[in-house]
């Protein structure tokens, strides 16, 4: 990473502070009448347990919905591959949505432990309703034998009311997803001291930890809830993960006494919108460096709860007017600043993030494409290829997925545990590479994996063609989905770290918010693929790329598509990430924050 600061060309550009605005907000901020408790001590990892396995527990009981639910809406439900596909992402699209609405609801409102809790509440509703679609049979199609199966070319699908049910359901899940996944990553931040050296390193390993926790549990449970729903019963294999999120509901509020909560900051769009309305209102206004006149930045200080302030630097400098202080900016009496007028330096570059990170976020939607790919046409393949593992056990389709986490369970801690010390040296740097240089890590194998895909894909289709009593075994599967496990390991992981780094602590809920809505970008930008596939790819002497006979379709080019997107998307990528700067956070109080120049640090 290259550090490079921009020192200033006139003395005018230090900052300023008004003191009679200064004395009013601390008198506020240390009134007893208002918070007279000392702030508690920081849990660290005692808090972990509590809160990796509610996060655990939660992700195990609705990927082991989402893992196997392709084979559930084919052979169940009876519905055409397309169609099928289509809901799966929509659906993916909706529960990557709703963070962004839940990570509003918990800093504006509620905080992230009511937000957690409440929707909690909503996933096993969902995980019920799901249940409930599996065991009464008023809510599913009647059972069908047709030699079709499990593609239902000639199979009665679902009435208004069954899919109803199911969309209910499905609803529940994703108001649950809304709420824990955007909460559960900043909450657990929450639980360490950032301020401290021994803070700082527990929010590093927490990453890796994370994701590391969900992935090896997972693994354990996957093999056994899709077991148990392709060989045993769908009943027992959709109330086994509804028991799960009882369990993590319980868990998360035993350790309701050793949580740090952080209570909410209001709403973040508000000061966002503040800032641009200050700014046009500004426009006119003269900064340092366009002429020479004396002015005072406002920056009053922060609440209780932020721990780390930005300083005020020179990207997106127009939006530096916002926090220019003029005449009637500030209420008469000590009354503080109009919001509508008047924006804190916080504000301003807490806009500055949000505007830096919108290009890498973008490009990551592209790269999460691939990745939706094996939980919709993997499985198909799977279906249609040979499962048995020995002469008497065939593998669940959907447990294929297992390759994909094995992968980033090693992949991750040899990462951790070998890569970093050894390329630490190297580079010199903490981290051992930047975390935009793991994400871009991370775009290469999503690209590679969608070419793998498609050269197996072809082979698999030719062998079946010229030998349609003898399948090709499944696990000529395993090098793409190894490629996608690489792909989580680097891109997904570094994109956490990212997004919980680049953001002052009060955003992270945005931050997570954001990157669910990469992945809600991927499934929608997913679905319009194979609908615009589905609809112009066919002619009259070949059906099209997409069609339920795979063996008649041509899978391959669909994947190829997808790599060609990829070449494309991690071009604009390296753009973005070399003009990338992060953001340098200042500890709350430091002496030295009043004689900050304007810096900026290149990725």
């Amino acid at each position: 990473m290259e550090v490079g600061e921009q020192r200033m060309k006139k003395s005018s550009l230090w900052l300023h502070f008004p003191t009679k605005c200064s004395h009013h907000n601390e008198s506020e901020q240390t009134d007893p009448s208002k918070d007279s408790s000392p702030p508690k001590k920081p849990g660290g990892w005692k808090a972990m347990p509590f809160i990796l396995g509610n996060e655990t527990l939660e992700r195990l009981a609705s990927y082991g919905m989402i893992a196997n639910f392709m084979v559930y809406l084919l052979t169940i439900f009876h519905m055409n591959q397309a169609p099928a596909a289509n809901l799966i992402n929509i659906w993916i699209g909706v529960s990557n949505f709703t963070p962004l609405l839940g990570a509003f609801i918990s800093d504006a409102f509620i905080g992230k432990f009511k937000t957690i809790a409440f929707a909690s509440f909503a996933s096993i509703l969902g995980l019920t309703t799901l249940t409930l679609t599996a065991w009464l049979p008023q809510l599913h199609p009647p059972a069908c034998n047709s030699v079709q199966l499990p593609l239902g070319h000639h199979c009665k699908g679902p009435n208004n009311l069954q899919f109803g049910i199911l969309i209910l359901g499905l609803g529940f899940l994703s108001i649950g997803t809304g709420g824990i996944r955007p909460c559960s990553i900043p909450f657990g931040v929450d639980q360490f001291d950032p301020t401290t050296e021994g803070g700082k390193k527990g929010i590093a390993s927490f990453f890796n930890w994370y994701y590391i926790s969900a992935t090896v549990v997972s693994l354990i449970t996957l093999t056994i809830v899709i077991y148990i729903q392709d060989n045993v019963s769908w009943v027992l294999g959709f109330g086994l993960p509804t028991i799960l999120m009882a369990c993590s509901i319980v868990l998360f509020f035993v350790g309701t006494r050793i949580y740090v909560h952080r209570p909410p900051e209001g709403s973040l769009f508000s000061g966002i919108a503040g800032v641009v309305v200050s700014a046009y209102r500004k426009r006119r206004v003269l900064l340092p460096e366009d002429g020479e006149i004396d002015v005072s930045f406002y920056d009053p200080p922060l609440k209780k709860a932020i721990l780390l302030k930005l300083p005020l630097t020179n990207q997106y400098r127009f939006l530096n007017k916002a926090a220019i202080i003029e005449k009637n900016d500030l209420k008469p009496d000590n009354g503080g600043a109009n919001p509508w007028r008047l924006s804190s330096i916080q504000q301003v570059e807490e806009l500055k993030c949000l505007l830096n990170i919108i290009p890498i976020w973008s490009a990551g939607i592209i790269s999460f494409i691939s990745m939706a790919q094996q939980s919709t046409f993997t499985i198909s393949q799977a279906l249609i290829m040979d499962r048995h593992l020995g002469p008497h056990f065939e593998i669940s389709a959907g447990s294929m997925v297992i390759i994909t986490m094995i992968t980033v369970g090693v992949c991750v801690l040899f990462y951790d545990r070998i890569a970093v010390p050894f390329l630490r040296k190297l580079t010199k740097k903490e981290s051992g590479i930047t975390v935009l240089q793991r994400i871009g890590i991370g775009m290469i194998f999503s690209l590679l994996s969608m070419v793998v895909a498609g050269i197996v894909e072809r082979a698999r289709r030719s062998h079946a063609n010229s030998h349609p009593h003898s399948p090709m075994s499944v696990f000529w599967l395993s090098p793409q989905l190894i490629l996608l496990g690489l792909c989580e390991a680097f891109n997904v992981i570094g994109q956490i770290e990212f997004y919980n780094t680049e953001f002052p602590e009060h955003m992270m809920s945005i931050g997570n918010a954001l990157f669910s809505c990469s992945y809600a970008g991927a499934s929608y930008l997913s679905s319009l693929i194979i609908t615009v596939v589905h609809h112009t790819t066919g002619i009259r002497s070949h059906p099209n790329w997409l069609t339920n006979d795979l063996n008649a379709g041509r899978l391959d080019y669909f994947y190829f598509l997808i790599a060609g997107l990829c070449v494309v998307n991690f071009i604009y990528y390296l753009v973005c990430a070399r003009k990338y700067r992060y953001k340098t956070f200042v500890p709350v109080g430091d002496e030295h924050y009043h004689d900050v120049e304007l810096s900026t640090v290149k990725a």
